[in-house]
């Protein structure tokens, strides 16, 4: 056996040191460790989960990346309409890693109500929508069903409910104005089966959606003629490559864009998150490594008259740091898992109370999201781990610089 390791275990497993002088720093040494990881975990889960759930309503909306008409239409307004009839639709093959492929439309129009009117933008889809995101983002209802050629059935937020007073089963009557502005606009009566609310209140505020139908009868447009497309790819970290790749496989009377450059700004927001995560992590590790090495140095301070000893018996100076450097380790792994045991406690708390609300006005979400992955806490007790028996590692030194005689003669 490992005479070192035989040594810290021994020095461990005593009563004595259970009740020594260093005892409550040893403490505090493994508090600051179990409370730096249950601070980086929180940090990370609800980083990368805001991350996560942000990209997710983007996408929702949106699709990873769009197919266009070129046109200066800077509107959310469809105008020039495509053929549904492309050698891409509607399975993308060409592109590895295209998960599905959707046609939509999307036209501006006021509700109006007796007592109020509201701007919104009817998203019309088809049989080949995903509903997917919106299944969990309903709060009432359900999807609209196109099996009728003409269904008037809507997806309204929870927003524009509130704002104008519907509530599930209400019929309201939406005016869609003419490229003749003369002309009496179109009048269509909606009926409400569902109510969402994505917590991104930028497009609930905007969006309602219906029967892509309507848009093709207001536009005089054909069967086959959508306004975009709107691609899902499989992995997001891979948007880059795949939006190249999507431009690259589409007629050249085509455009298509990306969600990191239709919404730049909240793409690039949500990026910050990383540099926070960093930041806490690093702060974290310094605290539990300054207490880890606060207490080490009460261990050798405690323990001078054993390493005199141990000197006057032949060990060498590195053995004797390697006896401390496994007697940290001990703290650190003790502290590491009180650590995760918080951690991981606080984390499933929240997956499935959210007691942890959020302002949606500023985050996009009503309560933080949580992201657990065991390869991340992994590598997280890992480089906690390392990084501090690093930075113990100096500290241990002052054992070098100890005389076996007046260590001996200590007290």
């Amino acid at each position: 056996m490992n005479y070192e390791y035989f040594i810290a275990k021994r020095i461990i497993g005593s009563k004595a040191y259970k009740s020594s002088i260093s005892a409550p720093i040893i403490k505090i040494g493994i508090a600051a460790i179990a409370i730096g990881m249950v601070v980086m975990m929180i940090a990370i889960a609800t980083g990368i989960g805001l991350q996560e759930k942000i990209r997710e309503k983007v996408v929702a909306f949106n699709g990873h990346v769009t197919i266009t008409n070129y046109d200066s239409n800077a509107s959310q307004e469809s105008v020039v309409p495509i053929s549904k009839t492309q050698e891409f639709y509607p399975e993308f093959n060409t592109v590895k890693g295209v998960k599905h492929i959707q046609a939509v439309a999307t036209k501006f129009g006021v509700i109006r109500t007796e007592t109020d009117f509201e701007g919104a933008v009817f998203k019309g889809v088809g049989n080949d929508y995903d509903w997917r995101y919106f299944n969990e983002f309903l709060v009432e209802g359900r999807v609209p069903n196109f099996d009728k050629k003409w269904s008037e059935e809507v997806l309204i937020s929870n927003y524009l409910a509130d704002r104008l007073g519907f509530q599930l089963g209400d019929t309201f009557q939406m005016y869609f104005l003419k490229d003749d502005t003369e002309k009496p606009p179109n009048i269509i009566s909606f009926k409400i089966v569902g109510i969402y609310n994505s917590g991104f209140q930028d497009f609930d505020a905007t969006y309602l959606i219906g029967n892509l139908r309507h848009i093709q009868r207001i536009n005089n447009w054909d069967d086959d003629q959508i306004g975009n497309f709107e691609v899902f790819i499989e992995d997001y970290d891979d948007i880059e490559r795949m939006g190249v790749e999507i431009f690259q496989n589409t007629p050249s009377t085509l455009n298509t864009s990306t969600i990191n450059e239709k919404f730049y700004s909240i793409i690039e927001w949500v990026k910050i998150f990383d540099k926070n995560i960093y930041g806490i992590i690093g702060i974290m590790i310094l605290v539990a490594g300054i207490n880890m090495i606060t207490a080490l140095l009460v261990l050798i301070l405690e323990r001078t008259q054993m390493i005199g000893i141990l000197k006057a018996l032949g060990s060498s100076n590195w053995s004797i740091r390697k006896l401390f450097l496994y007697n940290a380790s001990y703290l650190i792994v003790l502290g590491l898992f009180w650590g995760n045991v918080l951690g991981l406690c606080f984390l499933f708390v929240q997956k499935q109370f959210k007691v942890l609300e959020m302002n949606p006005d500023v985050y996009y979400v009503t309560e933080a999201p949580v992201y657990i992955n065991w390869s991340y806490i992994l590598a997280l007790n890992v480089g906690t781990l390392i990084l501090c028996l690093l930075m113990l590692l100096v500290p241990s030194y002052i054992i070098t610089k100890i005389s076996p005689v007046k260590a001996i003669r200590f007290e």
